[in-house]
């Protein structure tokens, strides 16, 4: 029996890791975390029966604790609580699913009691892959990625001498807004944006995928999950999000992963890593889908890949402040107070405005995320 624990229990990764968990019965909940959706926790509690439970603020914490007042479970809050989940004894996996670098204490703490970890949190690489990876292979812990596009990788270099790696081929969408012109971007609004043609994801990360801004965090998460330098990282843009990314060696062979779009493959994954396990979510029919195609993307018009690259090149705290630019841009455009547009041009203006500090703690790291939002703050207002 492989007991797990998941931050981030009632976002779309999260729900996704319960539906595999449902039809495993060699798969136990231990811990659950989340935000503040108490209604959906309430029931996931109540079903998988996890000894602990986190809500990130009191009055959730105090709601779930009412509520569940018959059951045998703990109900603990904030980082603490998110931290209690991530090192509980009876779990052997953290599903790190939550959103945002407030992963990464949380992520550190189970690495350090030596949990397996499913990641599926790219900002905790995205702005503290010097800390995480080290730390992960002193203590001998696997870091098996959730996402679709870095478990291809993963799978691709199975088996396979990692010196001979010449370049990752990184997959993208394109996303909604493929093929438009600035022009044209500029009257996007938030409906349309999130209208993701081919995945089914949360809003950030869906207009993440419309921007581009996705693609260029998984740039910086590949650097560090698989040891590459950027150079060695080709972002390919493939409509069909049917060949989710793939490897090309020294002698020219390329291995690639392919199949339906459906995240359930890449969770369940690293689940069983290295089992694999029948799933109902359909199989690729090569002759009803006709062709596979792929483009270059659009670095000028989807200025958010461009940018990553730039953050990913001087390293440091700029990645951070990339990140966290991006957090507030895409909350600011969901609440429609800036334009689609104006989400890469708030982070180019946070990073131009910031000081980079070369080998940053996690206490920099997120002083560094602090001082980007106060400079959003104020020219936002917000």
């Amino acid at each position: 029996m492989k007991k797990i624990a998941i931050l981030g229990s009632t976002g779309s990764i999260g729900t996704q890791t319960l539906e595999i968990v449902r039809k495993e019965d060699d798969l136990q909940v231990a811990a659950l975390a989340a935000g503040m959706n108490v209604d959906l926790m309430e029931k996931q509690v109540r079903e998988f029966k996890p000894a602990l439970a986190a809500m990130w603020t009191q009055d959730a914490a105090q709601d779930l604790r009412e509520r569940l007042s018959d059951l045998p479970v703990r109900v603990a809050c904030g980082m603490d609580g998110l931290l209690e989940v991530a090192v509980c004894e009876a779990a052997d996996v953290l599903v790190t699913a939550i959103v945002g670098m407030i992963g990464i204490r949380p992520t550190i703490a189970a690495i350090e009691h030596r949990k397996t970890i499913a990641l599926a949190n790219k900002e905790t690489l995205v702005t503290a892959g010097h800390i995480i990876m080290p730390l992960a292979a002193k203590m001998g812990v696997s870091i098996l990625p959730v996402d679709s596009e870095h478990s291809a990788i993963f799978q691709s270099m199975h088996g396979e001498n990692r010196n001979r790696v010449s370049k990752i081929l990184l997959t993208a969408s394109g996303g909604p807004f493929r093929g438009k012109t600035r022009q044209e971007l500029a009257a996007m609004t938030v409906e349309d944006a999130l209208k993701h043609p081919n995945w089914s994801m949360g809003k950030k990360v869906t207009i993440d995928s419309a921007s581009l801004v996705n693609k260029g965090l998984e740039v910086m998460e590949a650097k560090w999950l698989f040891d590459v330098e950027l150079d060695q990282i080709q972002v390919v843009v493939h409509p069909q999000s049917i060949l989710h990314s793939a490897v090309e060696y020294v002698d020219g062979g390329i291995m690639a992963q392919l199949g339906v779009p459906d995240m359930k493959l890449p969770i369940q994954y690293a689940l069983f890593y290295p089992d694999r396990r029948p799933m109902d979510s359909g199989m690729v029919d090569f002759f009803k889908l006709g062709q596979l195609t792929f483009e270059k993307p659009d670095t000028e018009t989807f200025r958010g890949l461009a940018l990553a690259y730039r953050a990913a090149e001087a390293g440091g705290t700029l990645p951070t402040v990339f990140n966290a630019a991006n957090e507030k841009a895409v909350a600011l455009f969901l609440q429609k107070k800036i334009t689609f547009l104006q989400i890469p041009e708030l982070i180019e203006s946070s990073m131009e405005q910031h000081k980079v500090i070369a080998d940053p703690t996690v206490e920099q790291i997120l002083e560094t995320e602090a001082s980007t939002y106060e400079y959003i703050k104020e020219k936002f207002g917000e």
